[in-house]
């Protein structure tokens, strides 16, 4: 164990001891900056500032890579060394992971992604709803969940729209929430309470009684589904 850490050390002092200045050409600027996909839901973007390359990748907005070469850079926050590739006969733009056992080796690990596609994350920013629950959907299906919304962070989207007085942006929301959980109570809740605000009792009705159906301790929806049958009686 006490090796390997030492090993590792090294690779990372080598890496950083050998970062060279590279001029990059205008062509390679364009060609290469941009977003790359880096999972199901997450991309990273590469850029330019003054002749120099960075990273924007999470909650950091500028990270500045170790340079090999004009074409390969060393990435401490992934701890990983990149190298961009182009796949045959595509004309595609990956970035390729360097294989340290041998980095002759072409992998093509994260696609450069052109303007118009959005991953679902982005079309929930931007509020296209049908086309972030498909991608979901689809990530879902895949049973890849490290990258599926988190049911209370879509919860607590929708009632943001909802303080808003943004009716309609907060029923779909909801909906979208249904549509991914749908054996929880507390996404019809919010659904029906939606529809509510906005004026809709009999959609309230109809998802109170769902998320009753689905917890009978659900004190909210049973009392709003008791009231509105005697309303109805």
């Amino acid at each position: 164990m006490i090796m390997k850490t030492v090993v590792l050390l090294l690779s990372v002092f080598l890496v950083f001891s050998c970062s060279n200045s590279v001029t990059y050409s205008d062509e390679h600027i364009q060609q290469t900056s941009g977003r790359y996909l880096y999972g199901a839901d997450e991309v990273f973007e590469v850029y330019y500032e003054n002749n120099d390359l960075f990273l924007s990748w999470r909650n950091v907005k500028k990270i500045k890579p170790v340079i090999i070469d004009e074409n390969t850079f060393f990435v401490a926050d992934m701890y990983k060394k990149l190298r961009f590739v182009e796949k045959p006969g595509t004309n595609q733009l990956y970035l390729s992971v360097v294989d340290p056992e041998n980095e002759n080796k072409i992998t093509y690990d994260y696609l450069k992604l052109s303007d118009s596609v959005y991953i679902p994350s982005e079309h929930l920013a931007k509020g296209n709803f049908n086309k972030a629950l498909e991608g979901y959907l689809s990530i879902k299906e895949q049973e890849d969940t490290d990258y599926l919304i988190d049911e209370g962070d879509l919860n607590r989207l929708g009632y943001n729209y909802l303080r808003e007085k943004d009716y309609p942006n907060a029923i779909e929301v909801f909906k979208m929430n249904v549509a991914l959980y749908p054996e929880s109570d507390n996404v019809y809740d919010s659904l029906a309470d939606g529809y509510l605000r906005s004026g809709d009792s009999a959609q309230a009705f109809t998802n109170y009684k769902k998320a009753l159906e689905l917890n009978k301790d659900n004190k909210r929806a049973k009392k709003y589904t008791e009231d509105y049958n005697k309303q109805i009686d």
